[in-house]
Order: C-alpha cells, then structure tokens, then sequence
C-alpha cells in the first residue's frame, strides 16, 4: 500500500563525492517489499522545488523499522536533501514501482548482478535477499571513476565483486561489459540497473540468459499519472508502458532499448 509519511532522520553521510546514504525511520517501512523499488521525496518544505524527487531504496532494515537510501547530490532537490540531519524528518510517497523478482533465481542457482553509478544502490538488497534464499550472487559494479564508487565492500560481504570505472582509477580499466566477459562459468539468471546504454550493452552480451533491468527515466509523478516516464515496449504492437507504475524493474525483452 502506497503511503505518505514524514520518516525521521536517523543519519546520513557522503559515502562518496556527491553520494549520499540516507536511513530513514517509520512505518512506510513494512510495506516495501520486494528490493528494486522506489519511493518519491519531498525535498522542500515549500514550492520549490515543486516536484518531488525519486531515489531507488537501497536495503531495509524491518526489526529496526529502516530503510537506507543511496542517491547523487547533482540537482537542487538532492542538494537540499543532503543538508538533511539525525532528528529532522523528510516527506515521503511510497514505496512505489514494481522491484526485481529475486523468486526468478533458485536456491543453489548463480545469480549475476551488474550496476552502474547512481543504478548500484537498489541491487544491494536484492543481493542480501538473494544470498538468504541460497543463491550465489556475483557482483559487477561500473563506475566513472574511484572517487564516485560506492559499497565495493560491502557487495564484497555477500559475494564475488568486481569493480570496473572508466578511467581505470579502480579495479578493471573499462566497463562492466569488459568485466562480464572474463566472468567464468554461466549464469542462471541476471539482474541490472544502471543508464540506458549499460543496460542496452549488458543485455546483448547475456543475450539467452533469463534477465531483469531497472530503468533509469525522469518522472513526474511516480504513480503513473503524468505519462513523463513511458517507454517504448519491443513488440509487434509497439505499445508502451510507463516506468514508474509498470516498472522500474522489466523482464529482458519488453522495453525497447
């Protein structure tokens, strides 16, 4: 069930340059769910900004009744929401959007999961559900550069984890793509969030294995009304489907990328 809550603060911190870890307390919590989904943020007490902004939930926490968010400060909204301290309270809409199907991989199966940038966040309480049901999860996670990547370690406590940044400032000089390549053995299902063109490379080089992205698009409402988020599907109807209400989560195979 969808809610609207003032969370309380319990801390947050720049994680990274520009990236910030947000806990937040209350009931909103218990309604979550499935990991990969997405709650929607009223930055300001006031009118501006107007819109309220979405960030992906990172893990939860139900006996301790929180939630960790991972977002990049780059707007006025997330900058306003990095002076957020323990004790204040933030508006919060959710959780919206349909997560991953973390059922999708059995138990004793190899899970891959790939990340890029601002995408990693949500993929890391999948990994946590996915390594509680049994499954092994192997970690590929892309960044620009050493000084923006984040939680290397603690993907690394659940499973495999390779690191991959473009200037080759940290781990694998490149992309994910060039890291999933030197991956040994198959993959019985993958799961991925990131940009468009990540997830474009990463689905044709897994191409035959069961998969599932989370898309990255700017919305409006978070609820479906406001159409700013639809997407091509790949169909012969060519129909369309909107990421905040339909996804953000799609099976390989239904968004046209």
């Amino acid at each position: 069930m969808i809610r609207n809550e003032c969370m309380a603060v319990v801390a947050q911190a720049e994680i990274a340059r520009n990236i910030f870890e947000l806990t937040l307390k209350g009931g909103l919590v218990s309604e979550i769910g499935k990991p990969g989904r997405f709650v929607h943020i009223r930055t300001s007490d006031g009118f501006d900004p107007l819109l309220r902004r979405p960030v992906s939930i990172s893990s939860v926490d139900e006996e301790a009744g929180t939630m960790t968010l991972i977002y990049r400060a780059e707007g006025k909204g997330t900058a306003l929401l990095s002076r957020k301290s323990a004790g204040e309270t933030v508006d919060v809409l959710g959780p919206l959007g349909n997560g991953f199907p973390a059922e999708a991989a059995k138990a004793g199966s190899r899970a891959l999961i790939v990340g890029g940038g601002i995408g990693v966040p949500p993929l890391y309480g999948l990994s946590e559900k996915l390594k509680a049901a049994g499954v092994e999860p192997v970690h590929v996670l892309g960044f620009q550069s050493a000084d923006v990547a984040f939680y290397e370690e603690q993907f690394g406590e659940l499973g495999e984890t390779h690191l991959a940044t473009v200037d080759g400032s940290a781990g694998t000089k490149g992309f994910v793509t060039d890291v999933i390549r030197s991956l040994p053995g198959e993959f019985d299902v993958y799961y991925s969030c990131g940009p468009l063109p990540m997830l474009t490379a990463v689905s044709s080089e897994m191409e035959g294995t069961e998969g599932y992205l989370s898309f990255e698009e700017r919305m409006g409402c978070g609820i479906g009304a406001c159409f700013a988020c639809v997407c091509r599907t790949d169909s012969n109807e060519k129909g369309y489907v909107k990421v905040c209400s339909d996804g953000p989560v799609f099976r390989d195979g239904v968004v046209k990328l």
